[in-house]
């Protein structure tokens, strides 16, 4: 059965509560709203202001994790002053989820990793909204949900051991033990279903197609945007948002669109969607509903 992803053109905040309608589903409880809210000196993180409806929609608290690279969000302590001056604090709780340790989810059918280290603050949240800003990547060729549910909700010691697939929880030692791609983007997927399970189905996704740069929100110094802006999409399933994700931007004629594709090719980033798919995380089938 194909996973319902509704997409709209229409981007502005008030999308974004006719998508969460359109879906159909309520967010129960407590609810951790996953997002990126930029490394300092970035330039296309999605800004607090476009998403506050949404999340006050929601009653949601933005949740982050620490980073395991030198930067301004590598400690709690740094984190916060800077999710301050991107102006988080000023209309939204914010829980830095790892900032009093973590929780060791086991993933029994993992394959490269069977174990993530998630921030130990996730127990305390009964649902959760991953709001992705979708865009390229320098390391996984993109990013959407899948990876928001995976190195977002490590822990710095979390995003190390999936980034060197299982060889180090030291986030000094991250740059030595590097894996071969293949089994980085694995290691992601593993990470993803290990929070889908602990959710229990109990989180609705987000995709915006926005300030479209072959870089993350995660790179200080990134490149500016090399596409237009598409649209939004909402599921229940990850794999299928990132699946129609990506799609959008392959069949795109806009003159940036080779470009973009270059950066994913070169970290072979779609091979996350087959390895996603092996785990059982979600549908790569897809129907997508145009609500404009």
């Amino acid at each position: 059965m194909k996973s319902k992803v509704y997409f709209t053109s229409k981007i502005d905040s008030e999308g974004l509560l006719r998508l969460y309608e359109a879906l159909g589903f309520t967010l129960n409880g407590k609810v951790a709203v996953k997002l990126h809210s930029g490394e300092k000196g970035n330039q296309n993180f999605v800004k607090p202001e476009f998403v506050r409806p949404i999340i006050e929609k929601v009653h949601g608290t933005v949740v982050e994790c620490n980073t395991a690279y030198e930067g301004a969000r590598n400690t709690t302590d740094k984190h916060l002053e800077l999710i301050k001056q991107h102006g988080w604090t000023k209309y939204f709780r914010v829980d830095i989820m790892d900032a009093r340790g973590e929780l060791e989810l086991s993933i029994p059918n993992g394959g490269v990793i069977q174990k993530n280290l998630v921030g130990k603050d996730i127990t305390n949240y009964d649902s959760m909204l991953v709001l992705s800003h979708f865009k390229g990547h320098p390391m996984g060729g993109f990013g959407g949900a899948l990876k928001q549910l995976s190195i977002g909700c490590a822990s710095s010691a979390g995003k190390a051991y999936i980034h060197t697939a299982g060889a180090t929880e030291d986030p000094n030692a991250l740059w030595d033990h590097l894996p071969k791609q293949d089994l980085f983007l694995e290691s992601m997927a593993a990470a993803a279903a290990s929070v889908v399970d602990f959710f229990k189905g109990n989180i609705v996704y987000i995709n915006m197609l926005v300030n479209l740069s072959v870089d993350c929100d995660c790179c200080a110094v990134a490149e500016d945007p090399c596409m237009q802006d598409i649209g939004m999409m909402i599921s229940l399933d990850p794999l299928a948002i990132d699946q129609a994700s990506i799609d959008m931007v392959y069949q795109s004629k806009d003159r940036g669109r080779d470009h973009f594709v270059k950066r994913v090719e070169r970290q072979n980033g779609r091979h996350i969607l087959d390895a996603a798919e092996k785990i059982g995380i979600g549908s790569r089938e897809y129907e997508l509903i145009v609500i404009d």
